[in-house]
C-alpha cells in the first residue's frame, strides 16, 4: 500500500484531518502527524472506522531529529507528503520580539525545508513522489499587522517553488495550494464564532473544496503539473 503523511493535523474538521481522511480513501496508508495525541487518535479511529488505514505519529515540525523519525517510519513507500503546519502569528513590527518573529519562520518556512528535504531524500531514489505545501493570502502578499506571519508563508512559497524546479526533473512533483481566506472548519467555529457568524457560510471556504484541490494536484500526470492552485470564495476580494 502507498503511503502518505501529513503533518499539521488536527480536529476532524480541520483541513489536516479532512487530508487525512480523503487520502486513506483514495487508498493510502496515512501517517497522520501532529503534536497533539488525542487529536491524532481521534483522526485515526475515524481513517480506520471509514475501512481505512492509518496511524499518529506525534511530531514537532521544527524539530529535525522528529522529522527524520516520521519519515523513517513512512518507509520505501512513501507516495504523498503533505505540510500543513502552520501558524497565525499577527503583530506589529515594531511591537514584536525577535522570539516572536523566529518562532513565525520556524514553524511556517524551516519546518516545511526539514520536512520537504527529507520528503525529496525518499522519493528521488524512487524517481516518483508528490510533495504539497499548504499556502495562505499572505503567501502572495504582505500586509499590515501580520508580517511576521506574511513573510514565513511568502518564504515558504519561494521554497517550494524553489523545490519544484530543483526535482521535478527527477519525477517528484511539488505543489502549493493557496488557502485565499478563512476556512469553514472547527477553528474558526469554536474560537472566533462572532466573525464565523459575520461572514455566514458563504463567506468561508469549504474544506472539501480545498481538499478537492490537494487530490487535483496529486492526481496531475507528469505532462501536465500544475506548481500551484489558489482556492477561494465567490466572496472574496482579492
Amino acid at each position: 500500500m502507498k503511503t502518505a503523511i501529513v503533518i499539521g493535523v488536527g480536529p476532524d474538521r480541520g483541513l489536516g484531518g479532512q487530508l487525512c481522511r480523503r487520502f486513506s480513501a483514495e487508498g493510502h496508508h496515512v501517517l497522520v502527524a501532529g503534536r497533539t495525541r488525542e487529536k491524532l487518535d481521534n483522526i485515526v479511529r475515524l481513517v480506520r472506522q471509514d475501512g481505512g488505514s492509518a496511524e499518529a505519529m506525534v511530531a514537532d515540525a521544527t524539530s529535525e531529529a522528529d522529522t527524520q523519525a516520521l519519515f523513517d517510519a513512512a518507509g520505501d513507500q512513501l507516495d504523498l507528503a503533505i505540510y500543513n503546519a502552520g501558524n497565525n502569528t499577527p503583530g506589529r513590527i515594531i511591537d514584536m520580539d525577535a522570539d516572536y518573529f523566529e518562532n513565525s519562520w520556524r514553524v511556517c518556512c524551516f519546518g516545511g525545508f526539514l520536512f520537504g528535504r527529507e520528503a525529496i531524500r525518499r522519493m528521488q531514489p524512487r524517481g516518483a513522489g508528490t510533495l504539497l505545501f499548504t499556502g495562505a493570502s499572505a503567501s502572495m502578499r504582505g500586509r499590515a499587522n501580520f508580517g511576521a506571519f506574511n513573510s514565513s508563508k511568502g518564504a515558504l512559497r519561494n521554497l517550494a517553488q524553489a523545490m519544484a524546479k530543483e526535482y521535478g526533473p527527477d519525477g517528484i512533483h511539488v505543489g502549493h495550494i493557496v488557502v485565499d481566506g478563512p476556512i469553514g472548519g472547527e477553528k474558526i467555529m469554536e474560537r472566533y464564532p462572532d466573525y464565523a457568524k459575520q461572514l455566514g457560510v458563504d463567506g468561508m471556504i469549504s474544506i472539501e473544496g480545498i481538499v478537492d484541490g490537494f487530490v487535483y494536484l496529486y492526481n496531475q500526470p507528469s505532462r501536465a503539473w500544475s506548481f500551484e492552485v489558489d482556492v477561494r470564495t465567490s466572496q472574496e476580494r482579492w
